[in-house]
C-alpha cells in the first residue's frame, strides 16, 4: 500500500502501477506557494482559511439551509464517476452512459446516500452554488477568504470566475483521471480525498494518458482503466509517473489546468464535501518562447477539433489523422 502524509494523518492508500511523488504542502504565508502557482505548478496549502466559515458544513446543515430547489446529482452502478458530454451522444452511435444524471431535492439525495448499499448504485452530488441557497448557506459563502483568493487571480491574470460547484460524495468514489480547461482552486470541507496528477506535457506525460477524441462525449478524459491497465491498447501508461497528496478539512489543492487529475474520496472516513472554485484562462499577451504545455495542449485541441469540424464525419478522422503523420511523423528524425 502506499504512504501518503496529510498534516498529521497517515493514510494506506491503493497502489497502482505507475510511481508517484508527493505535492508540496505548504503555508499561504511561504513564497514558495505563490511562485508555484504563478508557474502553473499544483500545490496544497494548509492554512489559508479560504473555506472557514464553511467547515461547519454537514448533511443536517446542509439540508435545513440550502433550500428547496432541485440539484445535480450522478448516480453510477460501480465507484466510478466519469463525466460525459451531452451534446457529443448524438455523433457516437454506440456510446454508453458511464452514470445517470438526476434531478433531487437535497433531502431526496441525502436518502439515497445513506440508504446505499455496498456494490449497488453510488451518488454523487455536483451543483454550482448560486442564488438560490439559503441566507445562511449564503452568509457563510460571504464569509469566505474572498481577499486572498482574489489576489491570487490578479497576479496570476486569470480570467473571471465561473463557477463555486459544490461536491457531496460517498465514500469510495471515483472521478478517473481528466483534465480541465480552467484553474481550480479546489478547497476540502469535510472528509479526505485523493487526488494523482500527471504533468501536461507532450513529451513525457500527456501522450501516455491516452485521451479520448475531442468529438467523444468524454472528451478530456482519460481512456486507461488505472485498476485494470490494458498494456497492449495503451502501452505507453506503462512511463506514466504521477504526483499525489490526500485533502482534508480546511485544505486548498491548486488544480492548474490541464494538468490530469484523477480523484479519490478516501473510504473509512465517510462523505466527502468540497467546494471548487473555478476561474477561466486569462487574455493571452505576447507569445513567448518556448511554449508552454499547456498551450501545447490547447493548440493540439484546436487543430483535432477543426479536423473534425472540417470532414463532418467522426468516423473518418482517425484514418485523416493516421494518414496525416504516417511515415512523415511517425519515424525517428534522421
Amino acid at each position: 500500500m502506499a504512504k501518503v502524509e496529510e498534516s498529521s494523518k497517515n493514510f494506506s492508500l491503493k497502489e497502482y502501477p505507475f510511481p508517484t511523488e508527493e505535492i508540496p504542502r505548504l503555508s499561504i504565508n511561504n513564497p514558495e506557494t505563490d511562485r508555484r502557482i504563478a508557474a502553473g505548478l499544483p500545490v496544497v496549502i494548509e492554512d489559508s482559511r479560504l473555506v472557514q466559515s464553511a467547515l461547519h458544513w454537514d448533511l443536517d446543515y446542509l439540508q435545513e439551509n440550502i433550500g428547496d430547489g432541485k440539484f445535480t446529482v450522478y448516480k453510477s452502478k460501480n465507484k466510478r464517476f466519469q463525466y460525459f458530454d451531452d451534446k457529443k451522444i448524438d455523433s457516437n452511435k454506440n456510446f454508453q452512459k458511464p452514470m445517470e444524471h438526476l434531478d433531487l431535492t437535497f433531502p431526496e439525495f441525502v436518502n439515497k446516500l445513506k440508504t446505499a448499499k455496498p456494490g449497488k448504485d453510488r451518488v454523487y452530488l455536483q451543483q454550482a452554488l448560486n442564488e438560490g441557497v439559503g441566507k445562511r448557506i449564503v452568509a457563510d459563502f460571504l464569509g469566505f477568504n474572498w481577499s486572498w483568493v482574489t489576489e491570487q487571480q490578479k497576479k496570476n491574470k486569470f480570467g473571471p470566475l465561473t463557477s463555486n460547484l459544490l461536491l457531496i460524495g460517498m465514500e469510495g468514489n471515483v472521478t478517473p483521471a481528466h483534465y480541465d480547461e480552467q484553474e481550480n482552486f479546489f478547497t476540502q470541507i469535510r472528509g479526505y480525498k485523493r487526488f494523482i496528477l500527471f504533468h501536461p506535457d507532450r513529451q513525457s506525460q500527456f501522450k501516455c494518458m491516452y485521451p479520448y477524441p475531442t468529438y467523444h462525449p468524454c472528451d478530456r478524459q482519460n481512456q486507461v482503466d488505472f485498476d485494470n491497465p490494458d498494456y497492449k491498447k495503451f502501452p505507453k501508461f506503462k512511463d506514466a509517473k504521477g504526483y499525489e497528496t490526500v485533502v482534508g478539512p480546511g485544505d486548498i489543492l491548486y488544480l492548474p489546468m490541464y494538468w490530469w487529475h484523477h480523484v479519490e474520496s478516501l473510504p473509512d472516513y465517510g462523505h466527502t464535501i468540497s467546494v471548487t472554485f473555478w476561474y477561466k484562462a486569462g487574455p493571452i499577451g505576447n507569445i513567448v518562447y518556448p511554449l508552454t504545455p499547456q498551450q501545447k495542449v490547447s493548440m493540439m485541441r484546436n487543430i483535432e477539433k477543426m479536423i473534425h469540424q472540417a470532414l463532418n464525419d467522426p468516423d473518418e478522422v482517425p484514418e485523416f489523422m493516421q494518414n496525416m503523420v504516417l511515415g512523415r511523423y511517425t519515424e525517428p528524425p534522421a
